[in-house]
């Protein structure tokens, strides 16, 4: 890594963006590369920048009219294949500790709660702990991941093609194959493994079943009750 940290930005809000920027502009040696508001303008902005780090929100839409959630966890093998040493920093609204442990599983460098204010003040310091090779999760994120592993239900194999089946609910098995880079008879056993590991039969119970056990962000206009918002916590030394 050169001495100069490259950052990139993936968040479906610019306010947070700005916010994000702002933090990290009065750090001379931290420079943002590029931003990008949609899923779909995430691999194409990868590719076309040398980024160390990545500060990832994991509920952004596919696209301005495909507004089902990014398929994070199919997308982030692939970004660590084509970018081995990127480097990714979640922040996310999203509290759920199963989510966190399959994100931690897919190699993610930390996890900040957006309304732990104390982290994103020290936004800058963190991305330079993370381009270091380091870590920094916030302190609820670190108690959840020290309990027992909720994603280990579903393999990370289930749980990448599930993910896709979630973000792209109207393409056919095929397609789903092919994105995945696999035969048609190897999705269908990945999702039956799913699906009895879940206890359900379908598709959509199976999605429903891991969004439930906070593995997925809710779909836009679903039920979020029961999504309790993480108390504030400062800053770790």
């Amino acid at each position: 890594m050169s001495s100069e940290i490259r950052v990139a930005i993936l968040d479906d809000h610019q306010s947070i963006i700005d916010g994000y920027l702002y933090r990290i502009s009065s750090t001379s040696h931290i420079k943002v590369v590029s931003t990008a508001l949609y899923g779909e303008e995430l691999e194409p902005m990868l590719d076309g920048h040398e980024v160390d780090v990545l500060l990832l929100d994991i509920s952004v839409p596919n696209s301005a009219e495909n507004h089902n959630p990014f398929p994070i966890l199919f997308i982030i093998p692939r970004l660590f294949q084509r970018h081995p040493r990127l480097n990714i920093l979640v922040i996310s609204m999203y509290t759920q500790k199963a989510l966190v442990e399959a994100l931690v599983n897919a190699g993610i460098s930390g996890y900040i709660f957006k309304d732990d204010q104390a982290s994103i003040q020290q936004l800058a310091k963190i991305v330079e702990i993370v381009a270091g090779g380091g870590i920094y999760f916030s302190q609820g994120a670190y108690r959840d991941l020290r309990g027992d592993n909720a994603a280990s239900i579903l393999t990370p194999r289930q749980l990448e093609a599930l993910s896709l089946c979630a973000a792209q609910p109207d393409c056919d098995s095929a397609i789903l194959a092919e994105k995945l880079g696999i035969m048609g008879s190897t999705l269908r056993n990945l999702l039956s493994g799913a699906y009895l590991r879940l206890g359900v039969r379908t598709r959509a119970a199976a999605i429903a079943r891991a969004t439930q056990l906070g593995l997925f962000p809710p779909a836009p206009g679903s039920d979020a009750a029961g999504m309790s918002l993480p108390k504030k916590s400062p800053l770790d030394s």
